[in-house]
């Protein structure tokens, strides 16, 4: 596929109101959700996508009721153990972003397990997004970097857009090319604040147990029927397209 995003990001909206259409326990509706982002994933794999980000639980989640999010850490750690093997042999790097020290003790241990395995493998990168939040990685990040000032590391005229990036969360460098969101809703959601500044932004009503590869090829083709102009003109693009 000709204009293919190096780097696509999912929010993956809408498990909880597709059980509801279906007259099902909102669990149900994550679980269908664990066999569409499996199938996403293959999917980037066969198109070639560098990257892959995909936001599986935010920072704001914990509010959700008790039951439903012990929940979601048990299908977060069955999941792990089921599919980590099938991805470490498709050659796909598996990293975590956010605040994973916040997890029962045996979903850590996991985290590392599927952090170690696939970290010599080669392939797409598959960064997976857990009690994340934009604000808090900014947060972070600006207290590494005072502390680099703080003890004479760096000077403050230093700090600069790469100097930020590379102390966030996600911070290879590769920047979201693609943002998509399921389920209708037209917002960020505090996700990925720093690293979306000049992302082409698709959004969907479709439900996340409902996108397919086919939803995912309609979004890659209105990206690349965008022009990316970064600040410059239109016109001042189609001159630089010429001299390439």
């Amino acid at each position: 596929m000709s204009d293919l995003p190096e780097h696509i990001v999912i929010i993956m909206d809408g498990n909880g109101r597709w059980a509801q259409r279906q007259n099902l326990p909102r669990s149900a509706g994550h679980q269908a959700g664990v066999k569409t982002t499996r199938h996403i994933v293959e999917h980037c794999v066969r198109l070639g996508v560098g990257a892959l980000t995909v936001y599986a639980f935010s920072s704001e989640n914990w509010k959700r009721p008790e039951k439903e999010v012990s929940f979601l850490m048990e299908l977060f750690l069955r999941a792990l153990r089921s599919e980590i093997d099938k991805l470490h042999k498709n050659n796909i790097v598996v990293r975590f972003i956010g605040e994973v020290e916040s997890f029962p003790e045996n979903l850590q241990h996991q985290i590392a397990a599927a952090t170690e395995k696939t970290g010599n493998n080669t392939g797409m990168t598959l960064n997976i997004a857990v009690n994340y939040g934009g604000r808090r990685e900014l947060v972070v990040a600006m207290r590494r970097i005072a502390e680099l000032v703080q003890d004479g590391s760096i000077t403050p005229d230093q700090i600069d857009d790469q100097l930020i990036t590379r102390h966030t969360w996600l911070n290879d460098g590769v920047e979201p090319d693609l943002f998509i969101r399921t389920g209708g809703d037209h917002r960020l959601s505090n996700f990925l604040l720093w690293h979306l500044a000049y992302t082409e932004l698709v959004f969907t009503k479709t439900l996340w147990p409902d996108f397919n590869a086919e939803e995912l090829d309609k979004a890659i083709e209105s990206y690349a029927q965008r022009q990316r102009r970064f600040g410059q003109t239109g016109e001042q693009i189609v001159q630089q397209e010429g001299d390439a």
